[in-house]
């Protein structure tokens, strides 16, 4: 019998040993593993909180934080927002509607040398998923080196699974933006794929207490089960009809949608043009355009989209941006350009650091700051969480929230953000409650909406701070779920 100790690790032990430690782990998982000698409740709980701190064991900090009530969401890529182990059962339950699913699991050397290797899909890459209808156009010595995604054994599947995922030591930002997206290749052109990935993360981001997600998502380059594309407004409709379903309202989770371009593509002014009129036009549910990709290729720089925004606005009244600013180590005024164009939030901002004059300009203004720590350290635009200025913004009056980025290309959840705070930056309860007002607050929704939602949260955490002060052990989660990263760094790997 083998215990699981972290995930792709195992540990052999006599069934008997085995089993006593899985009933053992059972009876305290059962009653949340909180120790009886939790602090003393009291009313007062900052005071409570930071003795808390102190006290506590790293998993009944975690189990705190995943029950405790939050905000929302403001910087989530959908198509990173889905676990690898999702992804797969997803792609398979798209067989309903006539998808079927192929994977490279081989290279042939089907096609000659001499090939340009730097395409958006090159050939010598594993891993790579096409649909059916793209499959019967390969070749026949190219077919053999792929299976249905449903044949797959089980060290191919695990290795499917960790393809999609940031998992070993090695794998940086090189890893992320010139493979994970690559592999994923047709799994994402499936706009009702990714209707259910969405309804997915709404109800895992509920059960930790969130209450707003604002999600990029796609609408460009959809098809169906026969290759034949799906139009953009097709595609909105196909999200707005999966949000009315009965298990997507039972979340609780209220949901806005960003579209996205990549910004340093040269047709990136046409789609900034096509894609703030489809906002404009699906306002109900689409509220920002934001510009993604990485700000290390130079033909992105914000400026480039100054005169094309200044255009837009002439005629369009609805449109917001967020765009992702300052996510580089080395100085630059990306941040500050950034607010020129008309952003109202910066996504990531690592290096707003570098830049003093827009620091004290965005001091308690109206633009917030998007944090995203578990990505920043795992694609090592910090080498280590002392380097974040995370702390300097939130404690110099700079507006912030968390939020989680690709959390499913890190396998981690919205409570990993919370715990690394609270961990390495020893965050007091003000401020845990600063940073999910601002993440409803600097929400892209309708002034009635956003005021109801920041009297639901006060309603809730008013109502998780009497618990506090009743019995404090009940404020732990029973039913806590981590994910790799957490049990990699902070080894929380048994719930």
């Amino acid at each position: 019998m083998s215990l699981r100790i972290a995930r792709g690790t195992a540990v052999e032990r006599p069934r008997s040993i085995g089993l006593f430690l899985l009933l053992f782990s059972s009876l305290l998982i059962g009653s949340g593993s909180a120790r009886a000698d939790l602090p003393a409740p009291s009313d007062d709980v900052a005071a409570w909180f930071e003795t808390f701190k102190r006290e506590a064991s790293d998993e009944e900090l975690y189990r705190f934080l995943y029950a405790m009530p939050k905000g929302g969401d403001l910087h989530n890529h959908l198509s990173g927002s889905i676990r690898s182990e999702w992804f797969y059962d997803l792609a398979l339950a798209q067989s309903d509607r006539g998808y079927r699913y192929y994977t490279r699991v081989k290279i042939n050397n089907c096609r000659s040398f001499g090939e340009n290797a730097f395409v958006e899909n090159p050939y010598l890459m594993l891993f790579v998923n096409v649909q059916e209808s793209n499959y019967q156009r390969l070749s026949a010595c190219e077919k053999e080196e792929y299976l249905p995604l449903n044949e797959l054994n089980l060290e191919e599947k695990e290795a499917w699974l960790d393809s999609l995922r940031l998992d070993k030591a090695h794998e940086g930002r090189d890893e992320f933006f010139q493979t994970h997206w690559q592999r994923m290749g047709d799994l994402y052109l499936n706009p009702y794929l990714a209707a259910d990935a969405l309804v997915l993360n709404m109800q895992k981001f509920g059960a930790e207490g969130l209450m707003y997600l604002e999600s990029m998502i796609g609408v460009l380059g959809f098809i169906d089960s026969n290759g034949e594309e799906i139009s953009p407004d097709d595609v909105a409709n196909i999200y707005r009809t999966r949000l009315r379903d009965a298990d997507a309202l039972a979340t609780g989770v209220e949901v806005r949608l960003q579209v996205a371009i990549l910004r340093f593509l040269p047709a990136a002014d046409e789609a900034l043009r096509y894609l703030y009129d489809f906002v404009s036009r699906h306002n109900d549910l689409f509220v920002a355009v934001n510009m993604v990709g990485r700000e290390d290729n130079d033909k992105g720089y914000p400026l480039r989209f100054l005169e094309t925004l200044r255009d837009l606005r002439r005629t369009n009244h609805k449109v917001r941006l967020s765009i992702h600013a300052g996510e580089v180590e080395e100085p630059n005024s990306h941040v500050r350009d950034t607010m020129l164009l008309g952003a109202d939030r910066i996504g990531h901002g690592i290096n707003l650091i570098s830049d003093p004059d827009t620091m004290r300009l965005m001091r308690n203004g109206a633009y917030l700051v998007e944090i995203n720590l578990v990505s920043n350290l795992l694609l090592q635009y910090v080498g280590d969480y002392s380097e974040h200025p995370f702390p300097e913004y939130l404690r110099t009056d700079i507006p912030v929230a968390l939020s989680t980025d690709d959390r499913g290309m890190w396998d981690s959840n919205l409570s990993d953000e919370f715990f690394v705070a609270v961990k390495e930056f020893n965050l007091s309860w003000d401020e845990l409650l600063l940073l999910s007002r601002n993440s409803i607050a600097y929400g892209f929704l309708p002034e009635a909406t956003k005021a109801q939602l920041l009297e639901r949260y006060e309603t809730r955490i008013g109502d998780f701070a009497r618990q506090i002060a009743a019995r404090p052990k009940a404020a732990l989660s029973s039913s806590a779920q981590s994910y790799g990263f957490i049990c990699d760094r902070y080894q929380l790997c048994e719930w």
